[in-house]
């Protein structure tokens, strides 16, 4: 049988020394926000759209300046990390993550979204009930951005 991919947008967002999850209402396991691309959408907008969907919070994408602009082609902000996710025997998810800052701890997800979201500070990732790649992202996440909250 044929393995279909998909193109998706995860991110995780840090406030002060912590990054927020929430507990996914179907998988039941504690995720960042994040989700499909849709057609047409910058991955970096899908991702900014994704976490104001699922948290109600506007982020800052923290990435690299672009270096390439010319007539026919420009830079845009580029994931943290690329990742392929296995869902299913038969379907992947192209993955790229992304890290942004937000400016409050105040969540107000959209009325169909997960209304379980928590703030995890690096030793909280270190809980069973997370899987080992969010605790790694996690807490790259947390140190990359700890500097950047202060000023």
């Amino acid at each position: 049988m044929e393995t279909t991919r998909h193109f998706t947008a995860t991110t995780f967002v840090v406030y002060k020394d912590k990054t927020l999850l929430h507990k996914h209402m179907k998988l039941d396991m504690w995720l960042p926000p994040g989700g499909h691309i849709d057609r047409d959408e910058l991955p970096h907008v899908a991702a900014k759209r994704e976490v104001l969907e699922e948290t109600g919070l506007e982020v800052e994408i923290i990435h690299d300046e672009p270096a390439i602009f010319s007539d026919n082609a420009r830079e845009i902000p580029g994931p943290r990390h690329l990742l392929l996710e296995n869902i299913n025997p038969f379907h992947q998810h192209i993955d790229m993550i992304y890290f942004a800052l937000a400016s409050s701890f105040d969540v107000k997800p959209d009325a169909n979204e997960s209304q379980v979201l928590k703030w995890f500070s690096i030793a909280d990732l270190q809980s069973s009930d997370i899987e080992n790649d969010i605790r790694i992202l996690g807490e790259e996440a947390v140190r990359a951005l700890a500097e950047a909250w202060r000023a």
